[in-house]
């Protein structure tokens, strides 16, 4: 029981890190690169 219970704990922290992720950072370091390529010196 403890390891079924771990495991959906395991689960939903990795579903929460994921939406937090793609949500939050991956916006920010794609227009970051993109500012990188469009640089003009």
């Amino acid at each position: 029981m403890k390891i079924l219970i771990a495991v959906v704990i395991g689960a939903l922290l990795l579903a929460g890190l994921y939406t937090l992720f793609n949500g939050t950072i991956m916006p920010t370091v794609t227009q970051k690169v993109k500012d990188l390529f469009n640089y003009k010196g």
